[in-house]
């Protein structure tokens, strides 16, 4: 058998929910829309949850980073503590 060529990387992002540790366009929740592969890298589009007009690509791998992403939506007082010691504080 031949495997198929065009094999998705990271097929499961698409639809996922992310929480940005630092505002994003003035935002912090965001769902995947888009997957592309170019080469060895992956790319994900996201769209801000209450704004469909932010919108933006950012590398799969940045997503691993937990020091700049949450998997799933979190509130603020859900979020572990910044790398400097202190919690985010609320806007």
């Amino acid at each position: 058998m031949a495997k198929r060529k065009s094999q998705r990387k990271w097929p499961h992002l698409v639809g996922s929910k992310w929480t940005a540790r630092q505002p994003r366009w003035g935002w912090r929740h965001f769902h995947a829309i888009n997957c592309q592969n170019l080469g060895k890298r992956v790319f994900v589009e996201l769209v801000a949850t209450c704004d469909a007009q932010t919108r933006f690509w950012v590398a799969a791998r940045q997503l691993q980073d937990r020091q700049l992403w949450q998997p799933g939506w979190c509130r603020l007082s859900e979020l572990p503590e910044a790398t400097d010691g202190r919690a985010w504080e609320q806007d």
